[in-house]
């Protein structure tokens, strides 16, 4: 018997889970529903989400590696290097949130009773997109986790879309609109992040989003570079922040700001701030140092003593070189550049890690260099430098522009530099010389031995981090055999030995230079044409000296140990120093062309005219027969024009004149146009050449040969010499002169091997001389207006491929010209301008495509061949652009089908006879027009949801098990008609959930469902006999029937819920009626009950009466809803509460109820915490 009642109530408790939890759906929008959504959403869903939100939080916070030298970020995501940690669990979190979203989103409007006057506050509660009242919760998950996983701008889209959600909710939105505007500034978008902080002004922005604008407002100022006004929210920011490591960073920003502001005092308490707050070591050491750097000038020698205790301490082993970059700009600081020098170059020496901090040492130690025109040096900590910063620094541009310009101008620098010394020595007396040999003998030597010592330092690390230490697992022949090879290097790939690759990359840079990743680095003409006369074969006598050569390199590297070859040996150096005249004449010559590149180098790519000057007059005025020295006096006459002395300048003239008449340097310093080229000289060749391509390409041969002497003359140096070269030659072919054309290409390919027209000149050349002949150089448009790949002879293949004639598919309009015959840029602004002033409502694409040597203008957009042409008749009709178009030029309508034909299974001309044959013959309609906009049918299209797009991806369970559900009350709006004679309208109610009819004999049932912990609603019988009124009640109570009680004035007071049964087991028992036949729900003074309860005030039953006397006052206030009425004239009692009713207890359609303590302090419910914004860092571990 135990067991079967057991059984029974099993299924009877399943049964009412499982109505509870129909009830529940996301349908419905009750009380109940949100509680019920709002508690699953928090403590199923969103809570696995928080949980992996803290984790990656956790180990983007652990493991963030900031950039010191420059200012920190105020969030971590802002570090490139740091974004990528903790991905894999930000996107769970996403994943997490979404879910939340999808499964527990209430977007139903609530019922409201129309005759009810509705407040600010109903309005408001009405109005919103999201009854879930946690769900803002998950949004906010989302949106953060996007934006610490770096993907700004999906953050951005998901706090775009919460601002529209919660528009209505001012704390939400304030939060939302925030956080949009820091993913815009994180994105670098930061005209959209002012836009959006110009909008949402100080005093409109709720007090409970003050917190993150506050992030917002710092943030914002910081990369907008406006220090001063950062400063104060970043003080509040400090304040509110809740993770200690994360105030230590801020607080190491602001030392950062306060600094760069100069206020170095508020800049020293801020790093005491960082380095009290028990920070990781990486950042208390970074502290220690900054705060050194801000004490007062006068404590200098305190400050690199205490940098020097730090140097000494073995846990700053790691760090030393920015200790030593801070002890260089203490002396920088005090104007003191040599110990600043020597402090910077330790700190390259003692480096340890080849990271961001060297890299920005070594920039400033370059910089000291170029200020001191060291350029070797500068050179030595450029090169080093560049491939240790990120290029994303403001100075990387300058930084590389300056390795470009070394690369060029150290080789003759040193040049020049050695070859000086090597001249003094041999000059000075043999003591002095050994001395000095002696002195690089030795710096050589310890040079070395600290190469070893570092480099048996690593080799150990190495051994001890593959063995656990030492002198552990010794006997162990697994870790014997891990143990580095024979030769002392790891056993790892090449690559992954950072060290390797950085010795293997100063190596090549020794050798090589700087040379750029590219195919073919090594040559110098990387064009076609250096195979020219590269091909030849040698002969015998050339075969023999090559060998010659190699046996005498072969026998200088065997004598490895003999002394001349021994850098550490002094006939080393003796035999570089120039003794013989034919020694010192060799090293004359290297100064000579040292000197003369250097000295132009300075002058045109440094701007030094100072260096320029000392150079080229050194050669002018020392090495007379310098067989360049035209080249030299050409330059000296543009620098002392330069610095405003004509006569000096005048005087280099006289001096080509007299030694170098026939220089070209002579003819364009005595030109009578010189002063005219200077200034115009640009445009007057550009001009030149225009006009006498446009005679090559109408057969105007001689005008080409005469312009073409005018640039000979004129502009021998000027920018188009190389296309003059190569028109001439092409001239000279048209009039049957090949080898003319030949000598001519020949000339562009050695006087220009970088130009583009270069490469053409060498393949006619490589094509001459491999036997093929030269037809013309005229470009016949005939050969590509007929062109197609693919011959079709066979009658299947005709069958198969065919133009197609439909007229309304999507056509295009096509512009096809040579590129040569047209000003290209001049016909696509024409063409843009027409587009743009002609066509209103239509915008057509212009896409320029090369086929074959002919151009392609592409107008997309047009919906039938009818508006394609309409397109081409206006188009032609525009002067503006008909002038820009050549004589050769074709129009083509096709559609987007028989376009991809064309060249391939038909040419253009088949095209040009198809649409003669079965276009041309067409009536143009105007069904469309094209001041019409293209879309006319089709309505706009809808904003983006991104809440449908969450929910398509995540189906909840109430979508699929949707059939299962058809028994239970759902909120579709249908009535299960009642027996006639039973039937009344109910009016105020129109209930949406299932009504049942239970007779008179019958006895009542106990309700299943309590709404919001209030009173169960029981209709008498009466009720059901007037089911012809309106019916507007709540869609989540059970409405059960019972019999009318008598007219009564119970006071406001709740009624127990187990009272409830009396009068339902009495068929005689009578209820107060009310307006709308529902009991009324009195409210307590200081109680807010939830905006979903019925509206109109309601009649209690004489089972609360017990109670009155506890709330006299709220009794006073309902006096109005309490008057009694009798059922037959509902009507006319109803009025009179709402007038009096104004100051009596409205019932709110929120989200939870709150307590108030007492009714004075009413006036405090108009800003109700509706929702638990405190908690949300909380709930998130504070990130």
């Amino acid at each position: 018997m135990k067991f079967r009642y057991a059984k029974y109530i099993h299924i009877a408790f399943v049964a009412v889970l499982a109505i509870l939890i129909a009830s529940c759906s996301t349908k419905n929008n009750t009380s109940q529903t949100r509680w019920w959504h709002s508690f699953h959403a928090k403590y199923n869903t969103y809570y696995n989400g928080a949980q992996a939100y803290i984790d990656a939080s956790l180990e983007k916070e652990n493991g963030n590696k900031d950039n010191f030298t420059e200012m920190i970020p105020l969030y971590t995501v802002g570090n490139k290097a740091s974004r990528e940690l903790g991905k894999s669990n930000f996107e769970c979190a996403i994943e997490k949130a979404e879910k939340a979203i999808a499964r527990h989103s209430i977007k139903k409007k609530p019922e409201w009773n129309k005759s009810r006057r509705k407040t600010e506050k109903d309005i408001e509660w009405l109005s919103r997109r999201e009854y879930n009242p946690f769900l803002w919760k998950a949004w906010m998950l989302m949106g953060r986790s996007q934006f610490y996983k770096g993907a700004f701008e999906e953050a951005a889209t998901t706090f775009a879309y919460m601002s529209r959600l919660y528009r209505t909710q001012p704390a939400i939105y304030g939060k939302a609109r925030a956080w949009l505007a820091k993913s815009y500034i994180e994105a670098g978008w930061l005209y959209d992040a002012e836009d959006v902080i110009r909008n949402m002004q100080r005093d409109s922005i709720d007090w409970r989003a003050v917190r993150e604008w506050d992030y917002t407002f710092a943030d914002y100022y910081i990369h907008t570079g406006e220090l001063e006004k950062a400063v104060p929210y970043l003080r509040r920011v400090i304040k509110q922040e809740m993770r200690r490591k994360q105030k230590a960073r801020e607080w190491y920003l602001m030392g950062q700001i306060q600094a760069a502001l100069g206020n170095k005092d508020a800049a020293y308490n801020a790093f005491q701030h960082v380095i009290r707050s028990n920070p990781p070591y990486e950042l208390e050491f970074n502290a220690r140092v900054a705060a050194t750097e801000v004490m007062a000038a006068g404590q200098a020698k305190q400050m690199v003593s205490r940098l020097k205790r730090m140097v000494a301490s073995d846990k700053n082993k790691e760090y030393l070189d920015q200790v030593y970059y801070a002890m260089g700009n203490i002396y920088l600081t005090n104007k003191d550049t040599t110990n600043a020098i020597a402090a910077y170059e330790q700190g390259n020496k003692k480096s340890t890690r080849s990271g961001i901090e060297k890299g920005v040492l070594l920039l400033r130690l370059g910089d000291l260099y170029w200020a001191k025109e060291k350029f070797s040096d500068a050179r030595r900590c450029y090169n080093e430098a560049l491939g240790l910063l990120d290029k994303d620094r403001k100075d990387y541009e300058l930084l590389s522009e300056r390795t470009k310009v070394l690369d060029e101008l150290t080789p003759h620098t040193e040049a020049v530099h050695l070859q000086d010394s090597l001249q003094y020595l041999a000059k000075c007396p043999e003591a002095e010389r050994f001395a000095a040999i002696d002195r690089v003998i030795n710096e050589l030597k310890k040079k070395e031995k600290e190469e070893r010592n570092r480099l048996a330092e690593q080799e150990a690390a190495q051994q001890m981090a593959q063995n656990g230490g030492i002198n552990a697992d010794n006997d162990n022949p697994l870790r014997r055999s891990a143990a580095p090879n024979k030769q002392g290097q790891d056993a790892t790939w090449y690559f992954y030995n950072p060290m390797a690759v950085q010795q293997g990359k100063a190596t090549f840079q020794q050798l090589w230079g700087k040379r750029e990743n590219i195919d073919n680095w090594q040559r110098v003409n990387q064009t076609v044409v250096g195979k020219i006369n590269n091909n030849l074969e040698l002969t015998d006598v050339q075969r023999d000296s090559i060998a010659k050569e190699e046996a005498r390199l072969d026998s200088i590297s065997s004598k490895k140990d003999s002394a001349q070859n021994d850098p550490h040996q002094r006939a080393y150096y003796l035999a570089q120093i120039p003794f013989t005249a034919e020694q010192l004449a060799a090293s004359n010559k290297i100064l000579e062309a040292g000197l003369h590149h250097s000295g132009v180098i300075f002058k045109d790519r440094l701007d030094n005219l100072r260096l320029a000057e000392k150079a080229l007059r050194r050669v002018s005025d020392n090495y007379p027969d310098y067989e360049q020295m035209d080249d030299v006096y050409y330059h000296l006459y543009l620098l002392y024009m330069r610095k405003s002395q004509s006569a000096i300048a005048n005087s280099y003239i006289d001096k080509l004149k007299a030694k170098f008449p026939k220089s070209q340097w002579t003819a364009v310093l005595t030109d009578p146009y010189f002063k005219e080229n200077a200034k115009f000289g640009e445009h007057i060749e550009d001009s030149l050449y225009a006009s006498t391509y446009e005679a090559f390409k109408n057969n105007r041969f001689g005008e080409v040969t005469a312009n073409k002497r005018i640039s000979d003359e004129r502009f021998p140096i000027g920018a188009n010499r190389d296309k003059f070269l190569f028109i001439g030659g092409l001239s000279k072919l048209n009039q049957g002169d090949v080898n003319g054309c030949i000598n001519e290409m020949k000339t562009v390919v050695e006087k220009f091997p970088q130009s583009r027209i270069s490469e053409m000149a060498g393949m006619i050349v490589n094509g001459v001389e491999a036997g093929k002949k030269i037809r013309n150089s005229k470009f016949d448009l005939g050969d590509v207006w007929n062109y197609r790949t693919n011959v079709l002879n066979d009658s299947d293949s005709i069958k198969q491929v065919k133009f197609s004639p439909d007229r309304d598919i999507d056509f295009k309009f096509l512009l096809v010209y040579n590129p040569d015959s047209l000003s290209e840029n001049k016909l696509l602004f024409e063409m843009a301008r027409f587009n743009f002033t002609s066509f209103y409502v239509r915008n057509f694409d212009i896409e320029i495509e090369d086929i074959e040597g002919l151009h392609q203008m592409k107008l997309s957009g047009f919906r039938s061949f009818d508006e394609a042409f309409q397109y081409a008749r206006q188009l032609f009709n525009n002067k503006n652009v008909t002038a820009q178009l050549s004589k050769d030029t074709k129009a083509i309508i096709i559609s987007d089908k028989n376009l991809q034909l064309i060249g391939t299974s038909f040419s253009y001309k088949d095209y040009e006879d198809f649409y003669a044959k079965h276009f041309a013959p067409l009536q143009v309609t105007k069904r469309y027009l094209l001041s019409e906009p293209a879309e006319v049918a089709t309505p706009r299209e809808k904003e983006r949801d991104l809440q449908e797009e969450i929910e398509s991806r995540n189906p909840t369970e109430t979508d699929l098990n949707a059939r299962k559900q058809a028994l239970e009350p759902v909120d579709n709006g249908m009535t299960i008609p009642l027996e006639e004679e039973k039937t009344t309208e109910n009016k105020g109610v129109a209930p949406t959930e299932m009504v049942v009819p239970i007779e008179e004999t019958e006895k009542k049932e106990e309700p299943k469902n309590t709404i919001d912990n209030t009173e169960m609603v029981i209709p008498t019988e009466e009720t059901a006999k007037k089911k012809e009124q309106k019916n507007t009640i709540d869609n989540t109570e059970m409405v059960i029937p019972i019999e009318e009680a008598p007219s009564q004035k119970p006071q406001p007071k709740p009624v127990e819920p187990k009272k409830e049964e009396k009068p339902a087991n009495k068929d005689n028992q009578k209820v107060t009626p009310i307006d709308n036949n529902v009991m009324e729900i009195p409210l307590d003074s200081e109680t807010v009950l939830p905006k979903d309860t019925v509206g109109t005030p309601t009649k209690k039953p004489k089972t609360a009466k017990a109670k009155d006397s506890e709330k006299p006052s709220e009794k006073k206030k309902q006096q109005p809803a309490e008057n009694t009425q009798k059922a037959q004239k509902p009507d006319e009692k109803k009025e009179q509460p709402k007038k009096k009713n104004t100051d009596g207890p409205v019932i709110y359609f929120d989200d939870d109820v709150k307590p108030v303590e007492k009714k004075k302090k009413e006036p405090q419910k108009q800003q109700p915490l509706d929702y638990d914004f405190d908690d949300e860092y909380y709930d998130l571990g504070g990130f």
